[in-house]
């Protein structure tokens, strides 16, 4: 089946977000364009690092509750899962729902869903999937075809934290409109913990999250035509008190001006570009916010420690 496609230019809307961040008085770059082909490589190999518990602590949680998820959702389902993954723990879910009926992931590389989609069929050759190439942090209608019955969503791998809270309330909204009031949603939320775990896991002793944060920069000099010396920038990252969020970032080591694509960006040293915001939460944190979104927390499945929570949601 050909992917639904609402996708717009994607190296239009790259320079629109470069030039627009580095122009705010805080600079800033959103965290959806760290992963490029060198990116996704690189965040592949963080998911494995000792430091970074997330996608081991969640997968571990899909695979201990993988039946009682399925059960949440119901049998015959439509899956539609946001910011589509071929990963493990999309195949831990799929494998343990009973008779589903569809399976619609939605992202917005319409090249990595062209992949994504081979692994499953190859995985799954009895489930029909219909992707669709779409930024899920912006309005999108899911097509008439779709069955509105059994339609459930999943959003692993804690991503929910990388939104500011009027974007997940507007997110939150969307999946509820898109399920209907009978449908469900699976959500995976990072916990509050120590703050040394936290900044050890996105600052580990390798190097490989700060390649991966410098990355950004050299996908601005290819496709962008811009002239950052990445010796010239440090990864670091923050814990922001104040969002409950540990934020990365790329500081300047000296005072330098960067051209892209013909427009002088002024660094001061010490200045830094924000490249990423990952909240964490408490469990009455998520359930007042996805209250305001018109949904509940029905069921909730988490690790021995409490590190990491995925959240079964129904309609209020």
């Amino acid at each position: 089946m050909l992917a639904t496609d609402y996708r717009v230019s994607q190296p239009q809307l790259f320079r629109q977000d470069v030039i627009a961040g580095l122009s705010m008085r805080r600079k800033t770059l959103s965290c959806r364009w760290l992963y490029d082909e060198r990116g996704s490589e690189l965040f592949e190999q963080i998911t494995q690092l000792e430091e970074y518990y997330p996608t081991r602590v969640e997968t571990g949680i899909l695979r201990s509750n993988a039946a009682e998820m399925a059960a949440f959702i119901g049998k015959g389902a439509t899956l539609i899962e946001y910011g589509a993954g071929a990963g493990i723990k999309t195949e831990i879910l799929i494998a343990a729902l009973e008779a589903p009926r569809l399976y619609v992931p939605v992202d917005i590389s319409g090249d990595f869903l062209d992949q994504a989609v081979i692994s499953l069929r190859h995985r799954f050759p009895k489930i029909r999937i219909w992707p669709i190439v779409a930024d899920f942090t912006e309005d999108f209608e899911i097509p008439a075809g779709i069955p509105l019955k059994g339609r459930s969503a999943f959003f692993p791998g804690s991503t929910i934290g990388n939104l500011d809270f009027a974007e997940t309330i507007s997110f939150l909204r969307r999946v509820h409109r898109h399920v209907g009031r009978r449908g469900t949603a699976l959500i995976g939320a990072d916990l509050t913990k120590d703050i040394k775990i936290l900044l050890a896991a996105y600052d580990d002793r390798q190097g490989v999250t700060a390649a991966f944060n410098l990355n950004l920069l050299a996908r601005i000099n290819r496709e962008l035509g811009g002239d950052f010396r990445l010796e010239r920038f440090a990864h670091e990252a923050r814990w922001n008190s104040v969002n409950s969020a540990i934020e990365m970032h790329l500081v300047s080591r000296e005072a330098q001006t960067v051209v892209i694509d013909g427009q002088s960006f002024d660094f001061a040293a010490g200045e830094s570009i924000q490249t990423e915001t990952s909240r964490k939460y408490s469990v009455q944190t998520v359930s007042a916010i996805v209250e305001s979104a018109g949904w509940y927390i029905e069921e909730m499945w988490t690790d021995p420690r409490q590190t990491f929570g995925v959240f079964g949601l129904a309609s209020l």
